[in-house]
Parts: C-alpha cells; structure tokens; sequence
C-alpha cells in the first residue's frame, strides 16, 4: 500500500480529483459525462502524441517536430481528399496513407538520429522549421475546409458508438497497442533498457540504433493517426493550429511520470498527465481566465514538471553514490 502511494501516478489521480471537486464549484457544467467526453475528444490529439513521445522520452531522448509533422500529414491528406472518390474507400485510403507518411518522415529522424548520431533535439528542431516553412509556402497560410471533405470522412467524423466519439476510441486502441509494445514485446523492453543504462543495454546484445529509429519511426506513424483525428475533430486543416503543442506534449508525457532522464515511462501515466492538463485547460475556460494567462500557467507546469523530474534524478544519483562509496 506504501509503495502505491509513493507512485507518481498516485499523485496525478489524488490532484485530478481535488481539482475537479474546486472546478465543479466554478461551474456546475464540469461535472457532467458529457464535458468529460468532450475534454477527452477534445484532447485527443495530444493524447495520441504524448503516447509516442513517451517512447522517446523514455530512450533520454526528445522530440520537438511532433506538431509540424502532424501538421504536415492533414495537409497532405486535406489536399488528397479533391482527388478521392466520394465513397468509404477514400476512408479507407486514408487511413492507410496518413500514418505511411508520419512513418516516412518519423524514420527520417530517426535516421538522423541512430546512424548520423546528431542530437535529436537539433534533428527535430531543424525539421520542424523545415516543414512549417514548406507547409505555409503550399498553403499560404490558408485553412482547407469540409468544402472538399467526401462525405464518408465527415460521417466518420460525427459518428459515435455508444455516445462515445470515434476518436475517444482511436486514443484507446494507440495507448493499447503502445502499452502492449512496451510490456510484451522485445522491442518494448529493449526502449526500456536503452533508456535505463544504455552501456549496459549494448553489452547484452541490445541493438541501440535500431532502438532509436524504431521510436522515432514509431513517433511519426501516431503523428500520423493524429493527423486524421484532428482533421476529423476540426473537419478543416489549419496550417497553424498546432504551433506549440509540441511543448504541451512533453508536458503532459513528464507530468505522468516519465523520467525525462530516461529508462522510465508508462502509457496509463501519460494518458493521466493528458488528462490532468485538459482538466486544467477546460477549468480555466470555463473560468472564464484570459488566454495569456492559461499559457502562463502551462508553461510554469512545463517549468514546475520538468525541475521536479531533475532534483528527483539528483538525489536518486545522489544516493546511489552514497551506497557505492559505503561499500
């Protein structure tokens, strides 16, 4: 019972519910299943982000393009919906291409990044300003609207099972598949192990390379899964709808008890970051905050988030180097 309470996700829950209970007296509304649903739905796009950076993350490594590349994707597939058939087909062809072309510009980091060996935060962050500079020069900076949306995508957009969003169930099946990487499989533990100690992951055999691309690999096919859950949420794309969401995401990913030194991360720890965010960003609406103070205090949690994590890993270090030097 101690050991659950000195979990980080413990914390998060315990937080969630004193923050929902002072915002149910905000506004009656917050308290309802169906504000809830619409945060969730909401938020899904950073959910499903989050989930992917958490891999990167876990691997002591980070990825600040996620936004642009999942920008660039609903891009890509708003220009591809004029030439497809009106029919569940194009659907269909676009939910096979979406993550293709996440996946293509996902390896390209990773690439970069396992077999050039250039820092991945140089890596991203150049490719980052390469496609924001190549996405407003095609689109001039103009939305692409449910004008020339077939409407097979705009019924899969509203459709609803059980009076839950679609996309609610793309975030569950992502965090699923992510969750089920991570424990069951080898590639899974060898992000976990690279992450942990990475010399001592090598010498058992692990390979680091193939670690480090599959994650970022990995990290451009949910950007593109992302892509079409937020061309579904918004039915439009907006060139610039995304802009700093980046950081929203590393947020959410070390709020749920990543270590951003690495070797430590869960799914369900992220989704509850994601959540807790949302929960905050919802509240401040309905408080009727101004905008620039909501971004004040998101980046005071990215700052709070983020020192948190590192005096943690000090003293963890710190202790470890006690024992060693009393042996």
């Amino acid at each position: 019972m101690k050991s659950l309470f000195k979990q980080k996700e413990f914390s998060i829950i315990a937080i969630i519910i004193v923050l929902s209970i002072i915002l149910s007296f905000v506004s009656p509304v917050f308290l309802t299943i169906g504000n809830f649903i619409d945060i969730i739905e909401a938020n899904t796009v950073m959910g499903i982000l989050a989930i992917g950076m958490t891999l990167i993350i876990i691997t002591s490594d980070i990825d600040v393009s996620v936004a642009a590349v999942t920008t660039a994707v609903a891009v890509i597939i708003g220009s591809l919906f004029g030439y497809l058939p009106d029919s569940w087909l194009s659907l269909v062809i676009i939910f096979i291409a979406a993550p293709i072309i996440g996946l293509v510009i996902g390896s390209v980091n990773g690439f970069l990044v396992s077999k050039i060996n250039i820092p991945a935060i140089v890596v991203t962050l150049g490719i980052l300003n390469i496609i924001n500079g190549l996405v407003l020069y095609f689109t001039n900076g103009r939305y692409l609207n449910s004008t020339n949306f077939p409407e097979s995508f705009l019924a899969f957009s509203d459709f609803e099972l059980f009076g839950i969003p679609i996309l609610i169930y793309i975030l569950a099946i992502v965090a699923i598949l992510t969750w089920y990487i991570l424990k069951h499989t080898f590639i899974g533990r060898s992000v976990l192990a690279i992450g942990g100690n990475q010399q001592s992951a090598v010498r058992v055999g692990i390979d680091y390379k193939k670690v480090k691309l599959f994650v970022f690999a990995y990290m451009g096919f949910l950007c593109g899964v992302a892509a079409v859950a937020q061309t579904a949420y918004t039915t439009a794309v907006d060139p610039n709808g995304l802009l700093g969401l980046e950081l929203m995401v590393i947020a959410a990913v070390v709020l749920g008890g990543t270590n951003i030194h690495g070797g430590r991360g869960t799914v369900h720890g992220t989704l509850l970051g994601v959540l807790l965010l949302a929960i905050m960003e919802n509240g401040m609406i309905l408080a009727r905050i101004d905008t620039f103070w909501q971004k004040v205090v998101t980046g005071a949690i990215i700052v709070f988030a983020v020192s948190y994590d590192h005096i943690s890993y000090k003293r963890k270090q710190a202790k470890l180097a006690k024992i060693e030097v009393e042996v």
